[in-house]
């Protein structure tokens, strides 16, 4: 059973208590890394193995972009779930909503992991493929808006960028377990051997089962967040469409936080499945998957240190300053990254990948306090999730699409001028965000939401003490 949060004689209900946040905060850990080991196990294989499961009598070339065209499938429907996961977890709630993308995701990793080869069903084999990603895409569009509204809907004052960034340490955890998994089955099979490629890739798939089971009986075991409750009792803090007032009351935050965040997915995603297939290839670093994968565990640890100190320092410095400065950080580094990378030494990965993922990190610990304060409570897992999403689809779909063609025919290095370019944007569309962080996420009545001094975008009304 859960527990249900006292309330006071005159009927306010009382701030959550600590075992309550505790649980909280490990049930948005917990959902997030269950769900992004299941998104990352598959880039982790699209770099590895699909060019040549899936798309054989491409060659290794054409196979690979095809591969990463599958894998960019699931961030044009990030979107979309956002839309979809949004309009129900603003209508019937957050709890209710993950527990749907959560055993979304689970199914079609599982599936995945069962789909036959291209030798053996042709055709058919990719076309599955491209279904079950574009599942996994509906799911974790959905899954990240409601993650971190559950934290930051509970988180105390003062504290939301700690409690935001728990929820975001899930993916880098994700991340090692992933290559975690991989690694064990490419010891216990070979680097290169024909029971990898046919048979031992689909391990991590199918073991998602028993993680998406774990998840789930944690996920069941919380209570909605008080902001929601609060909300749900007054009519005019809810809409029936989401998606259309959040696009007609606060396009511009949506627009905005998408090009804030266009760099921390570019980074994290060129990161995770782009320079895995650069490190293996034999036109890249030539590196064995084992030591690739050896390496992404190590540098997870790095990530998820950076994104909870990221996080922390958001609530003393400000979320824009802390995603500016990664931004920042990013342009340099950009340019750096492919002449380091030229060593083709395990060294010269791990500097490469770590320093790449850290920079990701900066900005994406703050990122689980930022959007959710943009937005009114009524739409706020819309508006978050889609400009999140937006996000997504440009910086984790387009980029390492792109990257892989620009790579083939200009060169690695023209691959770093493309990220640099992205920071830039990035920069310019946080110092445009508004500030909203010293203010409550609490709609009051849900009056209509007031302008910025600056006249930038809708503002929550705060509510009374």
């Amino acid at each position: 059973m859960t527990s249900v949060p006292p309330t006071s004689p005159a009927g306010v209900q009382a701030p959550p208590s600590r075992k309550t946040l505790r649980k909280v905060a490990f049930a948005s850990f917990a959902g997030t890394t269950i769900e992004f080991y299941d998104f990352f196990i598959y880039g982790t294989a699209a770099a590895l193995v699909f060019p040549v499961v899936f798309f054989p009598a491409l060659g290794a070339a054409a196979g690979t972009v095809a591969s990463f065209g599958t894998f960019a499938v699931a961030f044009f429907a990030r979107p979309v779930g956002a839309i979809i996961f949004g309009h129900f977890g603003d209508r019937i709630g957050r709890k209710k909503t993950l527990i749907t993308t959560l055993l979304m995701m689970g199914i079609a990793t599982v599936l995945i992991g069962f789909i036959p080869d291209a030798n053996t069903i042709g055709v058919a084999a990719p076309i599955l493929l491209v279904v079950l990603r574009f599942v996994q895409g509906l799911a974790v569009g959905g899954e990240w808006a409601g993650a971190t509204l559950l934290v930051a809907e509970y988180a105390p004052k003062g504290k939301r960028g700690l409690f935001g960034s728990f929820p975001q340490i899930g993916p880098s955890v994700a991340f090692a377990l992933a290559s975690g998994t991989f690694l064990i089955t490419n010891l216990t099979l070979g680097d290169k051997s024909e029971a990898f490629i046919s048979i031992g890739w689909r391990v991590p798939f199918i073991l998602s089962a028993v993680l998406v089971l774990v998840g789930l009986w944690v996920r069941l075991s919380i209570e909605e967040t008080p902001v929601f409750k609060n909300a749900a009792k007054t009519t005019e803090t809810t809409t029936k469409l989401p998606v259309l007032e959040s696009i007609k009351r606060q396009p511009r935050e949506i627009l905005l936080a998408g090009g804030s965040l266009t760099l921390l997915f570019a980074f994290f995603y060129m990161g995770t499945a782009y320079l895995t297939s650069y490190a293996t290839s034999p036109t890249g670093m030539q590196l064995s998957r084992v030591e690739v994968l050896s390496t992404g565990m190590v540098a997870s640890v790095f990530v998820a240190a950076a994104t909870l100190a990221s996080g922390m320092l958001s609530d003393r410095f400000g979320r824009k300053k802390v995603i500016a400065t990664s931004c920042v950080l990013a342009v340099p580094w950009s340019l750096a990254l492919f002449p380091i990378l030229s060593a083709k030494s395990v060294f010269a990965f791990a500097v490469g990948l770590t320093v790449t993922l850290v920079i990701f990190a900066i900005a994406y610990g703050p990122a689980g306090a930022l959007l959710p304060e943009l937005f009114e409570t009524r739409y706020r897992y819309t508006g978050a999730g889609m400009g999140y999403n937006l996000a997504g689809v440009v910086g984790g779909g387009i980029v390492p699409l792109v990257a892989a063609q620009l790579a083939g025919t200009n060169g690695a290095a023209a691959v770093g001028f493309l990220l640099a370019g992205i920071g830039v944007f990035s920069v310019l569309c946080t110092l445009a965000l508004p500030n909203r962080e010293k203010r409550g996420l609490e709609d009051g009545k849900g009056q209509p939401a007031a302008r910025d001094a600056d006249g930038a975008g809708v503002v929550e009304p705060v509510s009374a003490p």
